[in-house]
């Protein structure tokens, strides 16, 4: 064979071995798979996907299932029980009530109207016998012993003062009493709501998430420091404080469950960014003659953490007591800031129509709060404008729907408000309360700051557990009333305005009240964009129908709105954010999801629509519910 020959068969051996690799031993090559793709952060039915989501530990059959222990959130549940549907209801704090208890604020709202013809509904007449009779234990150096709020209730702002863990304990017997007529029914404190799920048309809720804390010490108090609970109350995790229980509410097989929000700021529409408006809103925006000439989110109503101040001489105790408090955790804000706001807007101290007897929820004697002195003893709870009102918007309280997002609280839901917020409104409160120490004790009228077990605020602070949140998320309604999107406006209140509307035909509560707006400011002292004008005097007020589309949202057919939430205007929640409007919100939120439960094939937005208005009006009648004036 010639040398060409060989060279040919050669480089031919390794065309074959590189075409077919047959020659060497060859390397397995193992095919990398690609990362799996992330979860979606918001689900097929456009709703968002809960991540984590653990396992229920516990869960929880439900008719109706309420968010939120407020005041308007104890109503519904009432009402629901009473009219059979087994509840559920989940509250935040330790404490349920919002307003009158947890939220510090137990002196009740009703205006002069209302009272002198007693234009209210039969259950919030028995609540508030229930508050009355409620037993307190006073401290030794009050004079007193154990007593019933009847007993020591004598103050000016309205008819009924009292301390605010007599409101928790009224709410829980509240609902005691009918349970017997709902036996399956149950409520839970200490309970954060965490997210619901959807079915595929993402418009009908099937299960609401919950976490429940339970502290690991049987004599523990929550500190008092809302701002660094917070996530704590939050997460779903246990930690060194609590211990965590999963929590999941569902409708009985084959069954249908209504969902109420009541809580304060609407968090179920935040989470879930159903149609809603934040803040102040601008005359272009909702044709309101008193309208801010733009739009601010960022202006919600002023937040207060109350607290409690007594006629008593602690030998200067509770004075070196806040200044601790104050020296531990150093307001944000310098301590100048926040003094110049404090005053005591020309009313007397102690004495007449006094700054003490406003709010007194304890007088030893009972004497006339309108021209009377307190006497050692007596206590009052602070919740005053100039005082501990936090109006500043550096950062605003609520978050809006591109912080939820961004934060991740569609996915893992934490209150949705500012904690550095929070802070602020407790430097705040903190610095109101030693500056009243300091500048108005007088000879022989002592005052002392009462904490932990003797604040009667269930705080080791002293300060409310959380704030009294006026002005939360607002939905948007659906069309109605010659709106595309349904809200109550202002010229829907007044009698000095034309263009009201008569809501008789759907109308589910009445209150009445001042437009009393508690405003917001920023504090480099830019525009605010509030609605400053807005402010009225009741007797510009006319009597205000609630209509059932201000409780119905857009875009979910078993939820309704039970408290501050309402299709309203920032103007309009200045009436409906007091006692008797969230009571009658709840009342009719409860008994409209009972009604709803025996009729599977309606929705509320049915109720007008197929005519049943008129059956379930009769039926809130039967409940003893006031529709009219």
């Amino acid at each position: 064979m010639g040398r060409h020959n060989l060279l040919a068969r050669y480089f031919g051996w390794l065309i074959v071995c590189g075409f077919f690799s047959a020659c060497t031993p060859q390397t397995e090559v193992t095919e990398v798979p690609s990362p799996p793709s992330p979860p979606p952060l918001i689900l097929d039915n456009g709703r968002p996907n809960l991540m984590p989501l653990p396992t229920a530990q516990e869960t929880w059959q439900c008719e109706v299932v309420v968010i939120g222990g407020s005041l308007g959130g104890v109503a519904a549940a009432y009402h629901a029980m009473e009219a059979g549907a087994t509840t559920c209801l989940i509250e935040l704090t330790p404490w349920l009530g919002g307003q009158i208890s947890s939220q510090g604020v137990s002196a009740v709202d009703e205006s002069l109207a209302m009272r002198a013809d007693q234009n209210f509904s039969a259950s919030w007449q028995a609540f508030k016998q229930e508050i009355a009779q409620q037993t307190v234990m006073l401290p030794e150096w009050t004079g007193k012993g154990d007593v019933t709020v009847d007993e020591v209730n004598a103050c000016w702002v309205g008819k009924l003062c009292f301390v605010p863990e007599a409101g928790a304990a009224a709410a829980q017997a509240h609902l005691e009493s009918v349970l017997p007529q709902s036996p399956e029914s149950r409520w839970q404190t200490q309970t954060a709501f965490k997210g619901a799920t959807f079915d595929d048309s993402g418009q009908e809720i099937v299960a609401i998430h919950a976490v429940r804390r339970i502290p690991r010490r049987s004599n523990y108090i929550p500190t008092g420091r809302f701002s660094q609970a917070l996530a704590s109350w939050y997460s779903w995790s246990a930690d060194a404080t609590f211990e965590k229980v999963s929590l999941r509410l569902e409708p009985p097989s084959g069954q249908r469950m209504m969902v109420i929000d009541a809580t304060d700021t609407g968090e179920f529409v935040g989470w879930a960014n159903l149609p809603h408006r934040l803040g102040s809103e601008a005359q272009t925006t909702t044709g309101e003659a008193h309208g801010s000439e733009r739009d601010n989110p960022a202006c919600t109503q002023a937040f207060t953490y109350p607290f409690v101040i007594a006629l008593n001489d602690d030998d200067g105790k509770s004075l070196t007591a806040l200044d601790q408090m104050l020296q531990q955790e150093p307001p944000l804000y310098g301590a100048h800031e926040h003094e110049k706001q404090f005053d005591m807007e020309g009313f007397p101290f102690f004495t007449g129509r006094s700054f003490f007897n406003y709010r007194r929820i304890v007088s030893t004697t009972r004497n006339d709060p309108f021209r009377a002195t307190p006497v050692l003893g007596d206590m009052t709870m602070v919740n005053w404008n100039r005082g501990n009102d936090w109006t500043w918007m550096d950062p605003p309280l609520i978050f809006a729907a591109d912080q939820i997002r961004e934060s991740g609280q569609q996915q893992n839901w934490l209150g949705g408000i500012s904690a550095v917020a929070l802070r602020h409104g407790e430097d705040h409160a903190l610095l109101f309360a030693r500056w009243l120490l300091e500048t108005q004790s007088q000879p022989g009228f002592p005052l002392s700051y009462l904490m932990g077990d003797e604040a009667y605020m269930g705080t080791q602070s002293g300060l409310s557990l959380i704030p009294y949140i006026r002005e939360g998320r607002r939905i948007l309604g659906r069309s109605a009333y010659g709106d595309k999107a349904f809200l109550m406006r202002e010229a829907d209140l007044r009698t000095d305005q034309v263009g009201g509307r008569d809501f008789t035909p759907t109308t589910v509560a009445v209150t009445h009240y001042d437009i009393d707006i508690h405003g917001c400011r920023y504090r480099n002292g830019a525009p605010s964009w509030e609605a400053s004008s807005a402010p009225a005097k009741e007797f510009v007020v006319r009597p205000v129908q609630i209509p059932l589309e201000s409780m119905v949202p857009q875009e979910v057919n078993n939820l309704l709105m039970g408290g501050k939430s309402l299709a309203v205007s920032h103007i309009v929640n200045a009436v409906t954010r007091v006692h008797i409007s969230e009571w009658g919100m709840g009342a009719a939120a409860g008994t409209t999801s009972a009604w709803l439960i025996n009729r599977p094939n309606l929705t509320a937005a049915d109720i007008v629509e197929q005519g049943y208005m008129d059956e379930l009006q009769e039926q809130m009648l039967e409940q003893g519910l006031r529709l009219t004036w």
